[in-house]
């Protein structure tokens, strides 16, 4: 696999960082783990989506790549979270930051699966 830099082409270190919460161990470094997840999770985008949201970047909508770069940052703070739990104030913090995660992933996989969206967007599913 390539060296990424800078976490990934939809979501930056900066983007991440906001979603991990003050806990994440040290050891989990979003300029290096996070660029493995963050490229899974781009390949994951643009097969649910079946467009090149990579390097069709600068032709989406603004609103758009809003919401793709959340969805990679929220998944590179998924694995974050769960690289170490130790460092949050209790287990049951880390959770709840993982279950926030994880339903708020799940709206964004709901709301580009509507054809509306698929539409607006120029892309056909």
């Amino acid at each position: 696999m390539a060296a990424f830099t800078n976490t990934t082409m939809l979501a930056d270190t900066t983007d991440v960082d906001g979603f991990l919460g003050t806990g994440v161990a040290v050891g989990f470094t979003v300029a290096t783990m996070g660029d493995l997840v963050g490229v899974y999770t781009e390949a994951f985008l643009c097969n649910l989506t079946k467009y090149d949201l990579v390097t069709n970047w600068g032709s989406l909508n603004a609103v758009y790549k809003l919401m793709f770069s959340e969805y990679v940052a929220r998944a590179i703070a998924l694995e974050g979270i769960k690289y170490d739990t130790t460092g949050y104030d209790s287990l049951q913090e880390a959770e709840d930051l993982m279950n926030i995660h994880t339903w708020r992933m799940t709206e964004i996989v709901r709301i580009l699966q509507e054809d509306g969206v698929q539409d607006f967007m120029g892309v056909s599913s």
